[in-house]
């Protein structure tokens, strides 16, 4: 038996997006293939689409999602950051 897939809706495929950034922007950072302002660039959309209503178990499953990943992501832009300044 598939798996049904929730309709779609603007603010979903918004959380989708943002989920799916958060280990590119993860691995980008860890390879040294994105810059620190290029993937706060990415953070920031991520960051926006947590502003989204949660209206259900998917909606709300995501932004638990996103919002794990962006604290993590933070901590590398941190370091990051305290790199280029040493």
């Amino acid at each position: 038996m598939s798996k049904q897939i929730s309709p779609s809706t603007p603010e979903i495929n918004r959380l989708r997006a943002a989920a799916a950034l958060i280990p590119i922007i993860e691995a980008g950072l860890a390879d040294s293939k994105l810059s620190v302002e290029r993937a706060a660039l990415m953070a920031s959309f991520c960051e926006w689409t947590m502003g989204m209503p949660g209206n259900d178990a998917e909606a709300s499953r995501l932004l638990k999602s996103i919002g794990r990943g962006l604290e993590r992501i933070r901590v590398a832009l941190s370091s990051s950051a305290k790199n280029s300044v040493s």
